[in-house]
């Protein structure tokens, strides 16, 4: 593959990154042509050594989609950014995927269990309705809306530890099918 059909398929690849990422990556590419050429490499030594252009634009892709997070963590940018490293493999299927769907889990359960918590004195407005109304059940549910309340806000904690921890787990992960664990 010449330079010319090297960076087109890296360009085509790399459809889901804004124009100036693309063109700023698609310039140090062709540094590495240029580069190699004056080293007497012809085109096709310096695409074979450069590698896959589609592999290099999903670990090009995820990199970025973790830089989006670090940036502004949102449940989007999460989403892109575990999807991106899924992309990079089929193990990252397994590796990446069972975490993620196992801490979002948790980060639900435990939301909605302080939301019900929280919601439990509007269980006494509906006995009071229907003339069931003990004065036992307003206390527990008052106590029960306070635990909430506390649960609400360990939740809000675990949440941002949860992705701030997830997010350096897909980094490692990154830096790990890219190019294995370095030992200095």
């Amino acid at each position: 593959m010449n330079k010319e059909q090297f960076l087109k398929q890296l360009n085509t690849s790399l459809v889901k990154l804004s124009q100036e990422e693309r063109q700023d990556i698609l310039q140090d590419y062709e540094e590495y042509f240029a580069i190699g050429m004056e080293k007497g490499k012809t085109e096709q030594e310096i695409s074979a050594s450069l590698g896959n252009p589609k592999q290099i634009s999903k670990e090009l892709t995820a990199s970025y989609r973790l830089d989006q997070v670090e940036q502004t963590t949102s449940a989007v940018n999460v989403m892109r950014a575990t999807w991106a490293v899924i992309g990079l493999g089929f193990f990252n299927l397994v590796i990446v995927l069972g975490p993620f769907i196992a801490l979002v889990g948790v980060v639900i359960a435990g939301w909605a269990s302080a939301i019900a918590f929280i919601l439990s004195p509007f269980g006494v407005l509906i006995n009071l309705v229907w003339g069931n109304f003990l004065l036992f059940d307003l206390f527990v549910a008052l106590g029960l809306c306070g635990i909430g309340f506390f649960i609400a806000m360990g939740m809000y904690i675990a949440t941002s530890a949860l992705t701030k921890g997830f997010i350096r787990y897909l980094n490692f992960n990154i830096s790990l099918v890219k190019g294995g664990l370095k030992n200095d």
